[in-house]
């Protein structure tokens, strides 16, 4: 039976860290972090979400800014916001809550947001230097998978990575993080030939499309760490529902060396990882 992978635990960790750090700075006679997160519109999931990411970052000792806009918020005024946001000292990080309503243009509010706060690391500023090998801000999923992956094998070098999705956000950040890492790199996705022979060949597995428990036993090497990125609301017999990954999780979990659930794996990763990008930018603007 496979190690499980516990995301809750790691994040637990790196937070207590970043409390740490975020309290040297304040003792050091410096103001703490701050990060501002920008929600437009209603969307409910999306509104749980901030409130996570809120009480986390308060927390950790620090400061959030909250910005809350109407869903008739037109997108030259949620423009204007990040760009006194941009140019206010402090605030260290910019995170505008996706999806944004319809009408909007989510890359043209990426872009608009100032790399050194982009503490989601979207903008394509970041997303250039990550490829290139320099230093950035980095997504924050694709970071957590990382960093759950060394928790299995400290060293990844030399390991065969297959990741099944090519998003901008997961896939190809998670690719470029696993070959910094000195992995053998492969992206897979829907129209790849014999998928399962294909992920079979992996010593790592990262899941990442979207679709309720896609991967099963037939797609896992025997021994290998299976990152489940998936988060998938499914219904049960009870009518009512429940999350799944993009991995049969009893199936997988049954042929792997390690495995993160779903939830409790990859999830509390994200929003950890974002803290500590915010504490990353802090310091490299000088605090």
């Amino acid at each position: 039976m496979a190690v499980i992978l516990d995301g809750k635990l790691l994040a637990a960790e790196l937070r207590e860290d970043i409390k740490a750090r975020v309290a040297a700075i304040c003792a050091a006679g410096r103001r703490a972090p701050g990060l501002a997160v920008v929600l437009v519109g209603g969307d409910p999931a999306s509104h749980v979400y901030v409130a996570a990411k809120v009480k986390q970052t308060e927390a950790v000792g620090m400061r959030s800014i909250e910005h809350r806009l109407p869903e008739t918020t037109r997108e030259a005024e949620l423009l204007a916001l990040v760009a006194r946001l941009n140019a206010d000292p402090a605030v260290d990080g910019i995170l505008v809550q996706l999806p944004l309503p319809k009408g909007m243009d989510s890359s043209r509010v990426i872009e608009a947001i100032d790399p050194a706060k982009d503490v989601d690391g979207f903008h394509p500023i970041n997303v250039g230097r990550l490829s290139t090998g320099l230093p950035a801000l980095v997504p924050c999923t694709p970071r957590g998978c990382v960093m759950l992956a060394r928790r299995a094998v400290a060293d990844l070098t030399g390991l065969h990575a297959v990741i099944v999705g090519r998003s901008n956000i997961v896939g190809k950040p998670v690719a470029q993080l696993l070959l910094a890492e000195n992995c053998t790199v492969t992206i897979a996705h829907s129209r790849t030939r014999d998928l399962p022979a294909v992920c079979r060949a992996g010593d790592i597995l990262v899941a990442a499309v979207g679709r309720p428990r896609m991967l099963g036993a037939e797609h896992v090497r025997p021994g290998a760490i299976v990152i489940d990125v998936g988060i998938n609301r499914v219904p049960t017999a009870d009518g009512r529902s429940r999350l799944v990954g993009d991995v049969d999780y009893d199936a997988a979990a049954a042929v792997a060396g390690a495995i993160t659930p779903v939830p409790g794996g990859v999830g509390p990763m994200t929003i950890a990882c974002l803290l500590d990008n915010t504490v990353l930018a802090y310091e490299r603007r000088g605090g």
